[in-house]
């Protein structure tokens, strides 16, 4: 039995070690490939909804890009939205760049986010379309990038985000967690060939996602994501990811805020992809640990964790995350927490999302009212 325990616990420290290294050989790539598109015009939509402490930042990315052709659709609900005149004033800034924002809401999906881009979707001319969610920073070249991973099979180019400027104890859990886990996790199987989409980069063509079923077609699960990385399987094409992925700033976080979002996403996968979700008790060093110390106590178990927590550390510290004394120590709070969000995402299957219950048997309806466009001054 104690052989069994032992060959369990190094096969998954091999596992850790393996996606460690796939991450690590993606550090030197280049980051801007070649393609097959050249360059077409890309309209970029931003969803915006509410303000957070780096929209000005953030939203003032899109107007920055090093890219030949493109435009700027931004997509709010609500017309008393606070973001608004942030949004209007960025737009005056930056006249070189062809912007406008949208305002409207139609409920073509159960998905708020979706139904908030609706209108943007609809009003851009462009056959190739990039969502960027409003808290991800754009460095200059970020669409050079997404359009430069599209190849012959892509039927998406996606990319996960990493966090940077945490502050506060969930500001450092909530790091550790897209980083070191999730980053590194989805970018290794994307090396295996085996992407998915993350919501918060989707690059698409209008006429592939038409011909599968439409825009409303991404409402069919919870997430965005996970109805796109099915329907791009379900069309025999791949999920593509950028070499690297763009950064989130986190800034202060709660410890229960970090609990609801990653619960609210582990329910998200337990409605798409419910096989794979149930391997997701293993995700994290906790099973895998308990294996060494059951095999051969803690002679086997604590060289282990130095093993499991020393390649990590070692990949943040390469990756340039933040990696101070905070972050290191809030990686085995992170492991202890995966397997109770795993356990938690049972209670229930819809979660709340910005104040709209979004439950997994709700029926998209037709759109009702169509978008305001919103000048500048």
């Amino acid at each position: 039995m104690a052989l069994l325990l032992a060959l369990g616990a190094a096969t998954f420290l091999g596992l850790h070690l393996g996606t460690v290294a796939l991450y690590w050989r993606r550090l030197g790539q280049k980051r801007q490939r070649d393609g097959v598109l050249g360059q077409p015009h890309v309209t970029l939509l931003r969803p915006v909804c509410g303000i957070d402490p780096f929209d000005a930042e953030t939203l003032a990315s899109s107007f920055t890009q090093d890219y030949p052709s493109y435009d700027i659709i931004f997509c709010a609900q609500d017309p008393r939205d606070p973001v608004i005149p942030l949004v209007r004033d960025l737009i005056e800034r930056h006249p070189q760049v062809s912007a406008k924002l949208l305002i409207g809401s139609d409920p073509v999906t159960r998905n708020p986010k979706l139904n908030n881009l609706w209108k943007g979707w609809q009003a851009a001319w462009s056959d190739w379309i990039c969502m960027a969610d409003a808290n991800l920073l754009l460095p200059r070249d970020y669409l050079s990038v997404v359009v430069g991973c599209w190849d012959a099979e892509t039927g998406l180019v996606s990319s996960p985000p990493v966090g940077i400027r945490p502050e506060g104890w969930g500001g450092h859990l909530e790091c550790a967690i897209l980083n070191s886990n999730q980053a590194r996790l989805q970018l290794a199987a994307d090396s295996l060939g085996d992407g998915y989409t993350q919501g918060k980069t989707m690059f698409v063509n209008r006429v592939l996602l038409e011909r599968e079923g439409g825009f409303a077609a991404l409402g069919r699960y919870l997430a965005e994501d996970a109805a796109a990385t099915r329907l791009v399987r379900g069309a025999g094409l791949k999920v593509r990811l950028t070499p690297l992925p763009f950064t989130q700033p986190v800034g202060r976080r709660g410890l229960r805020q970090v609990w609801d979002r990653q619960l609210r996403w582990s329910r998200v996968r337990r409605d798409a992809f419910p096989g794979l979700f149930l391997m997701e008790i293993l995700n994290g060093a906790l099973v895998p640990a308990l294996l060494a110390f059951a095999a051969a106590g803690p002679e086997a178990g604590v060289p282990f964790l130095l093993a499991w927590y020393g390649a990590e550390i070692a990949l943040i510290r390469a990756a340039r995350w933040p990696g101070g004394w905070r972050d290191l120590t809030v990686l085995p709070l992170r492991d202890l927490m995966l397997p109770a969000l795993w356990l938690a995402t049972f209670a229930r299957r819809g979660f709340d999302w910005r104040g709209t219950a979004m439950g997994a048997d709700e029926t998209p309806r037709g759109p009702e009212r169509g978008p305001v466009i919103a000048p500048a001054e």
